[in-house]
């Protein structure tokens, strides 16, 4: 007996409002920071890279998707594609990268909400979200529309108020000092975090209207639609901090508001709203992908646990909440961003690496080789800590696979 299809309801304005709600959020708040760090003015070339790259990659794995309609993302790409390894490799990196993002998000809740205990308030934020997860609540679709609306509101507000009150200087976006081409590479790599979700739409193909036209539309209007809005923000914070004044900031967008006049009351909340909306998506993400792993013998069985009543990976949940509630108390902002963003480049390096095998000719191939280049590339470049650290966790990676390889159902692949 077939399972019931969904139902093909989706036009292109709902596809690219889906890819807008998964991807304006809070990363906008924090990653223009330590992307001035490390490029000056020149951000706004590593922001064409970012926007450049993820297109590349939400391509390829809209393609995938069509072809293996299962969830697990690119974990079950890589293995049907490459072979068993890099299917883990994948999920790994997905696990370890979003854990890092959930630290990210938790932490800019901190430091928008109260600066001087940022990282209690993170961890704090992570236990309280962790027991919603464990009760059964989950972030509607609803919800993440208003979210976005909202964002989107009061970043139009910022970026109105910095040229309308005089407190922006336009000469200081071009007066900043670029780090020349690696320092842009590394600007591309920290602000590729504040387009993750971008893959949202590539899940859409049973529930699209002609989803192999509407899809890749989709995914080009949503980027370029964010692209916009990141080049307005990042325009506005440069020009009423500076290069320097943005990279000492922790919250610069707040910090832009109070030097307009904006309250910063407006701000502070939506920034807020914003990382705690994604926090509670993430933590459902990594949990549900640790729940896979462990049913699959990668990770320990007992993380593939479901309550009975409440039908939530009860364990799973408490594990991702652990280990982030630890990172959120004592990591940096920025060191989590850098790490989060070189183990998704991975993750997406494996989809393109995966989407390259599709078809043998050369026009289907040249976005995901783009991808997969670009990808590697600003990994790489990213800040020596972050690109060493995830090193590091690839390589456990590896060796847990060697380890549990015996463990996996087929004996072979996750």
């Amino acid at each position: 007996m077939t399972e019931p299809a969904l139902r093909r309801t989706l036009g292109l304005g709902d596809a690219v409002t889906v890819g807008l709600s998964a991807m304006i959020g809070a990363g906008v708040f924090v990653s223009f920071a330590p992307a001035a760090a490390a490029a000056g003015s020149a951000l706004f070339v590593g922001l064409a890279i970012a926007a450049l790259i993820a297109y590349c990659n939400a391509s390829s794995s809209a393609r995938l998707a069509a072809r293996y309609p299962q969830s697990g993302g690119t974990y079950v790409y890589g293995r049907e594609r490459l072979g068993p390894f890099w299917g883990h490799l994948a999920g790994w990196s997905f696990v370890v990268g979003k854990t890092a993002s959930c630290a990210a998000m938790a932490l800019t809740v901190g430091h928008y909400a109260w600066p001087d205990r940022a990282h209690a308030v993170a961890a704090g934020a992570v236990v309280a979200l962790t027991a919603l997860n464990i009760a059964g609540v989950e972030r509607s679709a609803r919800v993440a529309r208003v979210v976005v609306a909202l964002v989107l509101a009061v970043l139009a507000a910022v970026v109105v108020a910095a040229f309308a009150s005089g407190a922006a200087e336009p000469s200081r976006v071009f007066d900043g000092a670029a780090a020349g081409p690696f320092g842009v590479l590394q600007a591309a790599g920290l602000l590729f975090f504040a387009f993750a979700g971008y893959a949202r739409i590539a899940t859409l193909g049973e529930e699209v209207r002609d989803p192999a036209r509407t899809l890749p539309r989709a995914i080009f209007l949503a980027l370029a639609v964010a692209l916009g809005v990141y080049a307005l923000v990042g325009v506005a914070l440069v020009a009423v901090l500076g290069t320097d004044g943005l990279a000492a900031s922790v919250a610069p967008v707040a910090d832009a508001a109070r030097a307009t006049g904006l309250p910063v009351v407006i701000v502070t909340v939506t920034a807020c709203v914003a990382a705690l909306g994604a926090l509670l998506a993430l933590l459902l993400g990594v949990s549900r992908t640790t729940l896979a792993m462990a049913r699959d013998g990668h990770l320990p069985r007992a993380l593939a646990t479901v309550h009975e009543t409440r039908r939530v990976p009860v364990y799973a949940e408490l594990a991702v909440g652990v280990v982030v509630t630890v990172v959120a108390a004592t990591a940096d902002l920025g060191a989590a961003i850098g790490f989060s963003s070189f183990a998704v480049l991975v993750y997406y390096a494996v989809a393109n690496a995966s989407a390259w095998t599709l078809d043998t000719a050369v026009r289907s191939r040249v976005v995901p080789a783009v991808g997969l280049a670009g990808c590697l590339l600003v990994a790489l470049s990213l800040p020596a800590g972050s690109v060493s650290a995830g090193i590091v966790v690839l390589v456990a990676g590896a060796l847990a696979y060697a380890v549990t390889r015996s463990n996996s159902p087929s004996g072979t692949a996750p």
